[in-house]
């Protein structure tokens, strides 16, 4: 694969459109100003954890004894129920603001709407395809994408409507239902090689 490829399939997973709402909904109660700093914050916090499974989540998975196949599998059906709740999202109203207490932190803004566990096994399945610049590369274009887009979120929300980001949204998960049967194929078909 190359730096854009891996680069659009992260942006994919990490699925800055679909995560408008809540977004929007989760920062209801912050002030305007404030809401930027908060949704920076959160972004770098996801990115760090991100690279950090770039670097350690293969070394991780030896020391578990989970072999790449394993994760491949794994990956394409976490990615894969992810992309069925995309495609048939479970009825939410976005002028309802999320129950929370104080300003998010950590979760679930940073942790899983951006560095969920689709994207952190995609990115440990292709630090094992490729190189740490590619990785890295492909790592921040996509963070940079998804920063830019949730940063606009009330302005993209008003130019398309909940309709329109819930329609993005479907079509990014199909585009991602094959992402994830393709993951899982190659694990089943590099399991069966092996054995």
């Amino acid at each position: 694969m190359t730096l854009l490829s891996v680069a659009f399939a992260l942006f994919l997973l990490m699925d800055p459109i679909g995560n408008i709402p809540f977004y929007i909904s989760f920062l209801k109660g912050v002030d305007p100003a404030r809401q930027r700093v908060v949704i920076v914050r959160e972004l770098l916090i996801a990115l760090g954890i991100i690279i950090l499974f770039n670097f350690i989540g293969n070394g991780l998975m030896d020391f578990l004894k989970v072999s790449q196949d394993t994760i491949q599998i794994g990956g394409g059906i976490i990615l894969f129920l992810i992309c069925l709740k995309m495609i048939f999202p479970v009825g939410h109203d976005p002028n309802e603001s999320l129950p929370h207490a104080t300003e998010p932190f950590i979760v679930p803004l940073a942790v899983p709407l951006v560095a969920g566990p689709s994207v952190l096994a995609a990115v440990m399945i292709y630090a094992h395809q490729e190189t740490n610049w590619v990785m890295i590369g492909a790592i921040l274009i996509a963070w940079a994408a998804s920063l830019i887009i949730l940063l606009s979120s009330s302005f993209l929300k008003a130019i398309l409507g909940w309709r329109g980001i819930l329609a993005l949204e479907r079509l990014m998960g199909l585009v991602l239902t094959l992402i994830a049967i393709q993951m899982f194929l190659n694990g089943v078909s590099a399991f069966i090689k092996r054995q």
